[in-house]
């Protein structure tokens, strides 16, 4: 189906072209000058001392909650309101995901409270995620790690140059996790970015993100060393510079890209004001964010209700989507399942609005008036 108003809108141009055409031409594709130059970028505009390329954002938590030691039969607590990714990184390590509560229907992240009730012996690590690119409580979430001898995994896949507080998102944990995805703030198709300020964790992961080799093709073909030794079991879970390129020019387009999906929010809230059966998570949210998406919450409703509203939605052209499916409830985590009252709740009843910056006002308009005339 051809939408009128689609979810969203691919940001590349002929500067994305001529990135892959350049590297194209410099015969080296695989990992080399792009990426570490990607890398070096994205550290810079994070003010954070370590960046490291990766293939997706899925093996960029596997690493992470490898480096902060998670092992076999480890408690790892995390969000259900979140992609599957984010607790598939901790069953690739056999650890066990402990599922915490999301605050409210206004902050879609995870709760510090529950989260500190479901704390055991056995808990190694959270992993938390800023929902839509917006912050987590992160005072309380580090102040109660430190208290219990914790390790903090941020994945901000939704949050490049998202803030809490004047620091970056993805910063303020012991390891931050991005996604590149065709559809995130940041573009490259596949691809992911582990970024931290600890030296070892640092080093560690570009050993495993190339099989545990001391060097790599592009070091010793440059002279800088001609053998190499394997010293850890590691993985291929390099980013190309075809890819990197592309991810050079995103990091350029990203300031104004975040400027204008702010207008674009601001436009919604402005829109939507005054609509009693819609909640507006994070409406009263003052950080700097990166506005990943615009999620709505209907009040006094069900699932059937939710899928009408978007069937109705579609048939009028506008493309909407659900963030996310709970994870507790999908058949693989049967036996992990915990019931969660306020992440049942909006599951069954969210609806993520088309949100890119090239939207236009009359498109949040018109969005706005035939939701208007559907709740």
């Amino acid at each position: 189906m051809i939408y009128k108003i689609p979810l969203f809108d691919l940001n590349f141009d002929e500067k994305e072209e001529q990135a892959v055409l350049d590297v194209l031409r410099s015969k080296w594709i695989s990992t080399g000058p792009k990426t570490a130059e990607f890398e070096g970028i994205f550290a810079e505009m994070l003010k954070v001392d370590h960046a490291v390329a990766l293939s997706n954002c899925t093996v960029a938590l596997h690493l992470a909650l490898k480096l902060v030691g998670v092992k076999e039969n480890d408690e790892v607590i995390c969000p259900s309101l979140t992609f599957v990714a984010t607790c598939n990184a901790i069953r690739y390590l056999n650890a066990i995901p402990v599922f915490a509560d999301v605050k409210s229907m206004i902050d879609l992240t995870i709760d510090p409270d529950d989260l500190e009730c479901k704390i055991t012996a056995k808990t190694k690590a959270i992993v938390v995620m800023h929902y839509g690119g917006f912050a987590c409580d992160m005072d309380r979430i580090m102040n109660i790690a430190k208290k219990h001898n914790l390790k903090v995994v941020e994945d901000a896949c939704h949050g490049p140059l998202s803030e809490y507080k004047g620091k970056k998102l993805g910063t303020i944990g012991d390891v931050g996790c991005f996604s590149f995805f065709s559809n995130k703030n940041i573009s490259t198709g596949e691809g992911g970015m582990l970024v931290t300020n600890n030296n070892a964790y640092f080093e560690r992961a570009k050993l495993l993100r190339s099989h545990g080799m001391t060097s790599m093709s592009y070091e010793r073909s440059g002279g800088h060393s001609t053998e190499y030794d394997v010293i850890e079991l590691g993985f291929n879970y390099r980013m190309d510079d075809i890819r990197s390129a592309i991810g050079i020019v995103q990091l350029n387009k990203l300031e104004i890209d975040l400027d204008k999906r702010k207008e674009i929010r601001q436009m919604y809230l402005n829109e939507l004001k005054g609509i009693e059966n819609i909640i507006i998570p994070f409406e009263d949210y003052k950080e700097f964010s990166s506005n990943y998406i615009f999620p709505i919450v209907l009040k006094n409703s069900d699932i059937i209700k939710r899928d009408n509203v978007r069937k109705k939605l579609a048939e009028e052209g506008i493309q909407t989507s659900i963030h996310y499916p709970a994870v507790h409830r999908f058949s693989i985590y049967k036996d992990f399942y915990t019931e969660l009252k306020i992440t049942d709740y909006i599951v069954n009843n969210e609806i993520t609005l088309p949100m890119y910056s090239n939207l236009k006002e009359h498109q949040v308009k018109t969005i706005s008036n035939i939701l208007k005339d559907i709740v």
